[in-house]
């Protein structure tokens, strides 16, 4: 089993690459195509300085040719998406055996949705805005799969149940609490998980920015600036895709605390 998480991980570095080229060339008029080059020199580089996580290792975070630091991105984006496809894998072993076909599209399906998370989280992050394009992808990908495999009226109508709280938000505060890109994407996390586990991975997300930002605001990191939210709402996502958290798995949480 150890030689298949190093190649799952090794696969999923190798799509982290790519998923870093998409994050840097996105909006930017240049085409996905074509060979990377060194921001400094426009040099292409030569296929050792693009091995994920090796290359940045060995030429210790510094282009070879302009001896100027590599953004930790490329390293962390390329590990980041390692470990999520391990945790995908494991999440979905249980079936290989027993339902190989629902094995091998569990994994595929999410693999596919999130690497467009990744982006999403990572560009959202740099830009603070969250390029349409991607969430639209990821929310058809997940309704399709709600109209195929689950076709009831309350899974199809999740998506707009788990978006409202935060178009709610976003009415109220005329934009100034939350993006509309956000309300967007909570459409597919509730077509995606669900009502009950759709909120619950709401309720994590703003524990988790909540946390966060008394963190930076203390550490007087952040002064003043936004907090793009839909890292978070990726976080909870994954965790509750992850673990399976329902509503009543955050009230038997809140339970044992009291």
């Amino acid at each position: 089993m150890g030689l298949i998480y190093i190649l799952i991980f090794v696969f999923g570095a190798i799509i982290g690459s790519f998923l870093n080229v998409v994050i840097d060339r996105w909006n930017t008029g240049v085409g996905l195509g074509g060979r990377s080059k060194c921001d400094a020199t426009g040099k292409p580089l030569a296929w050792y300085e693009l091995i994920p996580i090796v290359s940045y290792i060995l030429q210790g975070g510094k282009s070879i040719h302009s001896k100027t630091p590599l953004s930790i991105q490329y390293p962390l984006v390329e590990m980041a998406t390692g470990f999520v496809f391990v945790l995908i894998f494991l999440k979905f072993w249980p079936l290989a055996f027993r339902f190989p076909p629902d094995f091998m599209f569990g994994l595929l399906f999410n693999f596919i949705i999130f690497s467009i998370l990744t982006i999403i989280f990572v560009y959202d992050l740099k830009h603070k805005i969250i390029p349409d394009f991607f969430v639209w992808i990821f929310n058809s990908l997940v309704l399709l799969n709600v109209l195929v495999f689950y076709p009831n009226i309350l899974h199809i109508l999740a998506g707009p149940i788990v978006a409202l709280p935060l178009f709610l938000l976003w009415i109220v505060s005329k934009g100034r609490w939350i993006g509309f890109g956000d309300v967007k994407f909570a459409l597919g996390m509730g077509w995606m998980l669900g009502i009950s586990s759709g909120f619950s991975a709401l309720l994590i997300s703003f524990w988790i920015g909540a946390l966060v930002g008394i963190v930076l605001l203390l550490s007087k990191i952040l002064k003043n600036h936004e907090i793009p939210f839909a890292p978070f709402l990726i976080i909870g996502t994954f965790l509750t895709f992850l673990y399976n958290i329902d509503m009543q798995s955050v009230g038997l949480f809140f339970m044992n605390l009291i």
